[in-house]
């Protein structure tokens, strides 16, 4: 007798795959184009939206699902399809197995950058006000801000644009991520003339009590590099400074727990998720610890800071 649909798990994941692509595009698309116009282009694609949940139909009218969000900016969107594409590698073994960032190619750097943009307005924009002394410490003449890991710098240029009084230190250890970020800087306006680029390893920072912010994206550091990093980036933060850490959530679902540390095992980074990280923090000596989530099922930017002695 033949399997039904729901009972062989493996057609489920390929129908899962074929949705997740028809995600990607609709939001690649959706970047420069109304949602109607979308839709209407790839009517069969929109069938798989409607018949994942991601669309409803409203009269006449097609409405995005919270989840599909609002249009994806071109980079985040490309930075999916990077994600996309190696999956694609590690199904063919055309990677060879675990990679880290300076295996990836030019082109995933800049798409995973130029994503991170988006994270830095809203670090910016949404956290910084959320945290206390913060906002008036960025708004002071010659205030600092440390970006770790800050591949091509478009999170560092972001939160330049956005705080305009900061002074922003972006670090890196991949040199050649470091020469495609002076190359996006050269295009940033006046606001990049307050960027500085430097070549670091952030477990070997030895900067002491300068920055009143210092970002984290954690997902992209090893283990052995966050646990190395964290007692120096606290010894970097100026008393009353904020760390801020990019993290992901803790996956409910097994399958996704078990993709999660797989995909950042094999590009470089680590297992922390939001609960470990917070953990991290406090036992590290940071002090006033929370959480923020992002957009469900996204990031969470977990805070702490280091006491005003």
């Amino acid at each position: 007798m033949p399997m039904s649909p729901e009972a062989d798990p493996v057609s489920a994941l390929e129908a899962a795959a074929w949705a997740y692509a028809a995600v990607v595009a609709t939001q690649r698309e959706a970047a420069d184009r109304p949602w109607a116009d979308v839709f209407a282009a790839a009517p069969g694609r929109t069938a798989v939206l409607e018949a994942a949940g991601l669309v409803r139909r409203d009269g006449g009218e097609l409405v995005p699902h919270p989840a599909l969000g609002t249009a994806e900016p071109v980079g985040a969107a490309a930075a999916k399809l990077s994600s996309l594409r190696q999956a694609v590698a590690a199904a063919a073994g055309e990677d060879g197995g675990p990679v880290g960032w300076s295996a990836q190619s030019d082109a995933v750097l800049l798409n995973q950058g130029r994503a991170s943009a988006v994270t830095g307005r809203a670090l910016a924009t949404k956290i910084v006000p959320r945290l206390a002394g913060l906002p008036q410490r960025l708004a002071a003449p010659g205030s600092r801000v440390l970006d770790v890991g800050t591949g091509i710098g478009a999170l560092a240029l972001a939160l330049a644009r956005e705080l305009p009084h900061a002074e922003i230190t972006e670090i890196d250890v991949l040199e050649r991520a470091l020469e495609l970020a002076k190359t996006e800087l050269a295009d940033g306006g006046a606001a990049a003339d307050r960027v500085t680029v430097r070549h670091q390893d952030v477990a070997d920072l030895a900067d002491a009590a300068v920055y009143d912010l210092v970002w984290l994206p954690a997902p992209f550091l090893a283990e052995d590099v966050v646990l190395r990093a964290l007692p120096r980036l606290i010894t970097a933060l100026a008393p009353g400074g904020w760390v801020v850490a990019g993290t992901n959530p803790a996956p409910q679902e097994p399958l996704r727990a078990a993709v999660g540390r797989w995909t950042a095992l094999r590009n470089g980074g680590n297992t922390y998720d939001s609960a470990r990280m917070a953990t991290a923090l406090g036992t590290a000596g940071l002090g006033d610890v929370q959480q923020f989530p992002t957009v469900p099922g996204g990031p969470v930017l977990v805070a702490g800071r280091r006491p005003v002695e």
